[in-house]
């Protein structure tokens, strides 16, 4: 658990040159971006782009995982995939980012992916400025996306995405990380140590935890 930007790309049928000159395009400017770490592009077809090919330690593995997609009631793998990794901050997810076709699926190329941003607010990896940083980041390259016509929809549980009010980002995510202090501290009384989350590895998680449980603090809707 933890606010996260979800994201979805689509392009219109076309041939896999013109799929891959957009991801090229969304890479180049994912390089001109803040982010710690962008990663080459991967292309791949058939059975290489379904992650149960990939070993435990395989640096693609969480790409090719993200890339499956629900027809009906199965998860499949892409049958063409031409994708790239980024890393916005320290404490920050993988965000991945690419173009896909899928059987039984709609025309066109497609995406659907996620980032989980708030951990990059540990006072450990400069708190909030390092949080700020991969959030808008990410943002700045889905604005791209969107530049580019391969952007189909964007759920920013800060609203950010919406908003793009960087006083309110600050004071959302500070709300989310006492509403989770608060929650894993309820579970760490049921469970002992075996509670484990992120939150956890704060310097100020009891202090957070604290202001968590106060019933009279506001909590984030989401």
């Amino acid at each position: 658990m933890g606010l996260t930007i979800h994201y979805d790309l689509h392009a219109e049928p076309c041939p896999p040159g013109r799929a891959r000159l957009l991801v090229e395009q969304l890479h180049q400017r994912a390089l001109d971006l803040p982010f710690v770490e962008v990663g080459d592009i991967v292309e791949c077809e058939g059975g290489d782009c379904d992650f149960h090919q990939c070993d435990e330690g395989d640096p693609d593995r969480w790409l090719l995982v993200q890339a499956m997609r629900l027809a009906d009631t199965e998860m499949l793998p892409p049958t063409h995939l031409i994708a790239f990794s980024t890393w916005p901050a320290e404490g920050c997810e993988q965000a991945n980012f690419g173009l896909a076709m899928y059987p039984l699926a709609e025309p066109g190329w497609c995406w659907a992916s996620f980032c989980k941003t708030q951990y990059a607010s540990n006072p450990n990896y400069e708190g909030i400025k390092n949080f700020l940083r991969a959030h808008i980041t990410i943002v700045k390259l889905l604005d791209f996306a969107h530049e580019l016509g391969i952007l189909q929809a964007v759920n920013d549980e800060s609203g950010f995405w919406k908003k793009r009010n960087a006083r309110a980002l600050v004071e959302t995510v500070a709300r989310w990380n006492e509403m989770m202090a608060g929650l894993v501290g309820q579970f760490k009384d049921l469970l002992g140590d075996n509670a484990v989350a992120e939150i956890t590895n704060y310097p100020d998680f009891e202090h957070l935890e604290a202001r968590g449980r106060d019933p009279n603090r506001h909590r984030p809707s989401e």
